[in-house]
């Protein structure tokens, strides 16, 4: 796809052949309407395809645009999940290579699925006073500029969506960072307004499968935004815990405000959950021997403890038992009866998607709401900034918070809950028993916070929770324990780590091959990427 295609979705043609006569013109432009052209359509009608861009949207021009392609891969980087075969270079944490759009999606969803579509729905939204709506489309863009930066690093800001232009300069991932800011305020600021042509019942048609027209739960999300976009700068002299503390106050508290994406789950392949078995995306994708051992007391922050919420997130073998693969190994050292089902019920070593989701969980279900920004991540980017700050009776409130916000989550999401064995389904009268057991006697640190948010944010949290691992650099060690912030994980090295990684780790995907590889490369050799380890380079905001 062309970078002309994803930044221009509305181009204005100019004529070039002789005018007809005027009454046969008219007749001829009511037949065929010229599909590039600017014309006015509702903004409620826009609106619906730009939510479903959050997790995977599909067009002519290519499909599943969104988180969740990308985060077949990321999920790889993170070990939410590897590959139930050996030799995958994801597994490995490879980049993409050759003549290939993976780890794209993000790059197109931004600048292509929402790109111009937003933007005409925000301006024709402003034309028609209809406040609620422009503020909506200003808090989606402030989102998409944030996960678009942690994904990929420099990218295009200020020539982004310039009609006029046939290659883009790129912009540094602090401006992007400034810009998501400013639009998150923007957006607040609409959202906040009232009269005109305000009206929850009208953005409710466009928002059916998000807020359903809420504005306090939008203006909940934008001030999320801004908590994330302040708590990623640990790394950085200017990073401000308070800053992260007070949007987070503002921000989604209680799980009944998560930003989630729904789906209808009916008819064309779009309204299906993209980890469900009707999409068929999932099928070699095994849990990780990581989080099989951080919810069965084998790491060694919850030493002997048995997280109640293994049988709703991930899934056991046929000795009851919840294992998990390493990167790159496949079934080595599992036995047969230690292989863990895949994510739809069926045998470890089947990818085949089932014909029906009946033996699927959690986001692994058809119909199965996607979270975006939920409120446990936001109480747990609390706790952080709170230790980072010595408040320890803070961040110790702020940690168990973020532990009952995800229980509650699970067990009042019905597709979350009524999926799981009834044996194995939790009661509220679990969570405190709970809390209590994982709350050490004295202060909290950074592993129990980082550990518990990767937990709560398993299978969905993708660039959010590989934005956290690459802020503490994978093995970064925690000065309270010694030991690594994320104990017990360990990032491919030797011959499990792809060759063109140069013996590093992976901090950014490549820009998307079919618009930047072939129409872009002088904006590209501007910032390295072509080189082969461009995707093992830090980030502006992982470094110091």
């Amino acid at each position: 796809m062309k970078m002309k295609k994803i930044l221009t979705c509305f181009i204005y043609l100019a004529a070039t052949t002789a005018v007809l006569i005027s009454s046969c013109g008219k007749k001829i432009d009511e037949a065929f309407e010229n599909p590039n052209a600017p014309k006015k359509v509702p903004v409620e009608t826009l609106l619906p395809g730009i939510i479903g861009n959050f997790v995977g949207s599909s067009s002519a021009q290519g499909s599943a645009y969104g988180l969740a392609n990308d985060g077949l891969y990321i999920g790889r980087y993170v070990q939410f999940w590897a590959t139930n075969t050996t030799g995958n270079q994801y597994d490995q944490m490879g980049g993409a290579t050759g003549a290939s759009d993976i780890l794209g999606s993000i790059w197109a969803m931004h600048y292509y699925g929402m790109g111009q579509n937003l933007g005409r729905m925000i301006d024709w939204a402003a034309e028609e006073k209809k406040w609620d709506y422009v503020g909506v489309g200003y808090a989606i863009r402030a989102w998409s500029w944030l996960t678009l930066t942690d994904t990929y690093g420099e990218a295009i800001l200020k020539q982004a969506f310039d009609p006029t232009r046939l290659v883009f300069d790129y912009d540094t991932q602090e401006e992007m960072y400034a810009e998501a800011r400013r639009l998150s305020h923007i957006a607040i600021e609409y959202l906040s307004k009232t009269g005109d042509g305000v009206s929850q019942a009208n953005l409710a048609k466009g928002d059916a499968y998000f807020y359903n027209g809420d504005v306090n739960k939008w203006k909940k999300f934008a001030y999320s935004v801004l908590a994330r976009s302040f708590n990623h700068l640990t790394n950085k002299a200017s990073y401000n815990p308070d800053s992260v503390i007070y949007y987070a106050n503002l921000g989604i508290t209680s799980y009944q405000d998560d930003a989630t994406a729904k789906f209808l789950a009916t008819g064309l392949s779009g309204t299906y959950n993209f980890f469900g078995p009707f999409r068929s995306n999932v099928g070699a994708l095994r849990q990780s021997r990581f989080i099989a051992n951080l919810m069965t007391g084998l790491n060694p922050m919850f030493n002997a403890i048995n997280d109640p919420r293994a049988p709703y997130i991930i899934r056991e073998n046929t000795n009851g038992t919840y294992k998990g693969v390493r990167p790159n190994r496949g079934i080595d050292g599992l036995v047969l009866a230690d292989q863990p089902q895949n994510f739809w019920g069926g045998a470890f070593s089947s990818t085949a998607a089932p014909g029906t989701d009946a033996a699927s969980r959690y986001i692994f279900r058809n119909g199965s709401p996607f979270p975006i920004i939920t409120s446990s991540e936001v109480h747990f980017m609390k706790a952080e900034a709170h230790l980072r700050k010595n408040e320890f009776a803070e961040a110790k409130n702020s940690y168990q918070e973020g532990i009952r916000e995800n229980f509650r989550m699970l067990i009042n999401t019905p597709d979350y809950h009524n999926s799981v064995p009834a044996g194995s389904r939790m009661t509220t009268a679990a969570i405190e028993p709970f809390v209590n057991l994982v709350t050490p006697a004295g202060n909290i640190t950074r592993s129990h916070i980082m550990l518990q948010k990767f937990i709560a944010m398993y299978g969905f949290g993708l660039v959010e929770t590989w934005m956290d691992i690459k802020r503490y650099h994978y093995t970064d060690i925690d000065p309270a324990t010694g030991m690594q912030v994320y104990a017990d994980f360990t990032p491919p090295t030797g011959v499990d780590l792809f060759t063109n990684n140069a013996g590093k780790w992976v901090y950014r995907a490549r820009p998307r091959y079919n618009s930047e590889y072939l129409y872009n490369v002088s904006a590209l050799s501007s910032v390295g990427a072509l080189a082969l380890d461009y995707h093992t380079k830090q980030q502006w905001v992982t470094q110091p």
